[in-house]
C-alpha cells in the first residue's frame, strides 16, 4: 500500500527548554533528554525531534528562527519502502542512515525520510454523549477529561512558494503516492496517504514568496479534549494561536497554539474518513475557513 502514516518530525530549535516545556504541557511523553536534543513521543509511538544542533546531514533550514527540519513518513513494507526510495531518487540523493531511515529533500527545501512505520495500538476510548433518541449515559456524571495525552500526529501542514507549486506537490502524489482529496486554486492542495483514513494526512499551502512550517495537528479523542487541551496550555502561560472551532476542509474541530520550535501545533478531534470512492474536489475559489468558530460578546459594552 505505502506511506501509512507521519513517523517523526525534526524541528531545530533555539531554546530547547521552552520547546520541551511547551510540549510536555501538550501532553506528549518525554522519553529522551540530553542538553541538547530532546524526543517526545505520541501514544501511537510517533516521535518529535527537538534539536539544538540539527544532523549537518538536514538540508538547510528554509525559514529563519526556529523551524521544522525533516518530516518522515512511515511504510507498511520493505518492498513498498524500496519501490518509494527507488522513485524518490530518481533526480536527487536518497541517503540511507543505520537507524533505517531513507533521507532526501522535496522541491521546496524540507527533509524528507521514509522508513518503516512502527504503529502502536491506541487505547480503546468512547466518551459517551447523551441526545434525545439516542442516550448511552445513565445515572454517570462526567467528570473532566483530567490531563489531556495526544494519541497521534494526524496531519502535517506546511507552507511553499506559489512559483513551482505544481511541481511541489507532483512530488508527493507522483513519487509518494499521496493523493488529492480537495484541490482549493487559491491556497492549497490538501492530500491523504495511501494508508491512512482521514480526509487528509497532508497539506501544501501556497504562499505568495515564503516556505516555512504552518502546523502540525494531533488527534485528541474528543471534543472535551480539545477544550480543555486548550485551556491548560493558556493556564501554562502559551498562547493561543486561533479559536476554538470547526473546519470546512476535513470537518475537524480544531484548537490551534503558537509553538516555540517554529509556526503552531493544533488539537483536533473529529475529522473527517474518506476511502478510495471520495472523489477529488477542485475549488476555483477558497470555501470558508470554517463551519463554525467561538464567538462571544460577553465583554461587550451593554447597548444604551
Amino acid at each position: 500500500m505505502g506511506i501509512q502514516r507521519v513517523e517523526s518530525v525534526t524541528y531545530g530549535v533555539e531554546d530547547l527548554e521552552e520547546s520541551v516545556r511547551f510540549f510536555e504541557d501538550f501532553g506528549l511523553l518525554l522519553v529522551e533528554r540530553t542538553d541538547e536534543h530532546a524526543v517526545f513521543e505520541t501514544l501511537a509511538r510517533q516521535t518529535v525531534h527537538l534539536d539544538t544542533r540539527p544532523s549537518s546531514t538536514l538540508p538547510a533550514p528554509v525559514e529563519q528562527g526556529p523551524t521544522l527540519r525533516e518530516v518522515v513518513w512511515g511504510v507498511d513494507t520493505a518492498p513498498e519502502l524500496a519501490r518509494l526510495v527507488a522513485a524518490a531518487g530518481r533526480d536527487r540523493t536518497v541517503r540511507a542512515a543505520a537507524d533505517g531511515v531513507h533521507h532526501t529533500v522535496d522541491e521546496t527545501g524540507f527533509g524528507v525520510g521514509l522508513t518503516l512505520a512502527r504503529p502502536k495500538p491506541l487505547p480503546a476510548r468512547h466518551r459517551p454523549s447523551n441526545v434525545s433518541g439516542a442516550v448511552d449515559r445513565w445515572n454517570s456524571p462526567l467528570d473532566s477529561v483530567g490531563r489531556v495525552r495526544p494519541l497521534r500526529m494526524c496531519h502535517i501542514a506546511l507552507n511553499i512558494p506559489k512559483d513551482g507549486r505544481e511541481q511541489a506537490v507532483a512530488f508527493y502524489t507522483d513519487r509518494l503516492g499521496f493523493r488529492p482529496t480537495d484541490v482549493i486554486k487559491p491556497m492549497g492542495v490538501f492530500m491523504q496517504a495511501p494508508g491512512d483514513d482521514d480526509q487528509h494526512t497532508f497539506l501544501l499551502c501556497h504562499r505568495p514568496d515564503r516556505a516555512g512550517i504552518n502546523h502540525i495537528a494531533y488527534e485528541v479523542p474528543g471534543f472535551d479534549d480539545v477544550v480543555e487541551g486548550g485551556n491548560h496550555m493558556i493556564d501554562s502561560g502559551w498562547r493561543e494561536a486561533r479559536k476554538l472551532g470547526r473546519h470546512t476542509i476535513g470537518s475537524n474541530v480544531f484548537r490551534f497554539l503558537h509553538a516555540p520550535c517554529g509556526g503552531r501545533v493544533e488539537y483536533a478531534c473529529d475529522m473527517d474518513r474518506v476511502d478510495d470512492s471520495y472523489e477529488t474536489r477542485v475549488h476555483e475559489t477558497a470555501p470558508p475557513h470554517t463551519i463554525w468558530s467561538l464567538r462571544t460578546n460577553r465583554d461587550a459594552s451593554p447597548a444604551a
